[in-house]
């Protein structure tokens, strides 16, 4: 099959969709490769390593998908690239469709097949190709948060892990997953309060383990995340439905209640942000303040650290792509149930549920398109 791999073009994102070993690993396996020139610069990988991985490069987008089989990326595919898929064409790359209709209509009419990195499960109904992602963004969360903090960004002035005799920043983490995890393990790093509310108890049984006294865990319910809302200092958004738009937990009022320099950072914003007062930023404007509380819903943050972000993703996405060039999209879903569920658009057919529900769209099952 012939994989093609452009540079991304969202707002100061630097990942790339297959790094120069992937590009290695698809020729010896009999594949064709072409890369758009500079594509790999943000990862600190040139055009010569490319070649040397066994890749052509060349000079354009419009080259890279008027030629692919396959196109490979990472962020969901912008306006200009929806244009350019062309019918049977198969997009392999993150997508996150529920909180986005003009890409899901783009990606219909275009009559492309489209695979979702973040709905592809593994045997214990996780999510491998999403979690490197999350552990990224759950670790960024605390990281920039700590830095909107300080009094020059707008923040309330506080250190987070305080220091003796002067009380440590407190941590609200709603959602207890993969970013959740993440999250309170840097911020406890930190010498921070931490909280982690979720609806499951299971879940929170096994934070419990993992962390001890040194974490509060807390079961989720509508006065639980009012209350401790309130008194946080950073509240990060970690709620996750497979595949759905983001449940709106955190209302204006709670937001309001919260004290003023005090800073939300929603790493559900690309499934639409989990805050009533969620709206989608970028890294060249990555803040806004909303009702006194700094909001950063940054739609890509592992962008920011591109090389580690890149890395970690092709180790679970490589396999995948092995699997599609090798067989053929259609072979390789009716062969893996798991890659099958990544499946989110299909020649202009709507074939996740949860999506269709999300935005009032027709849904095709999954098994019909496969059959």
């Amino acid at each position: 099959m012939l994989v093609g791999v452009p540079k991304e073009i969202k707002t100061h994102e630097y990942r790339v969709g297959l790094v120069p070993s992937s590009v290695r690993e698809l020729c010896h396996h009999g594949h064709r490769v072409i890369v758009e020139s500079r594509a790999g610069e943000g990862i600190g990988c040139g055009d010569d390593v490319y070649r040397a991985a066994g890749a052509e490069i060349v000079p354009t987008a419009e080259e890279v998908f008027a030629r692919a089989e396959m196109v490979v990326k990472v962020k969901e595919p912008q306006p200009q690239e929806c244009a350019r898929l062309r019918p049977g064409q198969i997009l392999y790359t993150y997508l996150h469709l529920a909180a986005d209709k003009p890409q899901t209509e783009a990606l219909l009419r275009s009559g492309c097949v489209a695979i979702a990195y973040e709905t592809v499960t593994d045997a214990r109904g996780r999510l491998p190709l999403l979690a490197p992602m999350s552990e990224v963004a759950g670790r960024m969360s605390v990281q920039v948060g700590a830095h909107c903090l300080e009094k020059n960004q707008g923040g309330s002035g506080m250190l987070l892990g305080g220091v003796p005799g002067v009380p440590a920043a407190r941590v609200v983490i709603i959602g207890g997953g993969v970013s959740g995890t993440n999250a309170a393990r840097m911020a406890m790093g930190m010498e921070a309060h931490v909280t982690v509310i979720d609806r499951s108890l299971e879940r929170l049984y096994e934070l419990d383990l993992q962390f001890g006294s040194m974490l509060n865990t807390i079961f989720s319910t509508v006065d639980a995340i009012e209350q401790h809302v309130a008194g946080a200092d950073l509240l990060i958004g970690a709620v996750l439905i497979p595949g759905a738009a983001a449940p709106k937990l955190v209302s204006r009022d709670m937001i309001k209640r919260m004290r003023p320099g005090s800073v939300f950072v929603d790493i559900a914003i690309d499934q639409g942000g989990c805050a009533e007062t969620s709206r989608p930023t970028s890294h060249a404007e990555p803040t806004y303040v909303e009702e006194g509380v700094i909001h950063y819903c940054v739609t890509n943050m592992p962008g920011a650290v591109a090389r580690t972000s890149t890395f970690a993703l092709n180790n679970a996405t490589l396999p995948h792509a092995l699997a599609i060039a090798g067989k053929g999209w259609r072979k390789a879903l009716r062969d893996d149930r798991h890659l099958a569920a990544g499946l989110n658009v299909c020649e202009g057919q709507l074939t996740y549920a949860a999506v269709a529900e999300a935005l009032d769209l027709p849904h095709t099952p999954l098994e019909r398109v496969l059959s």
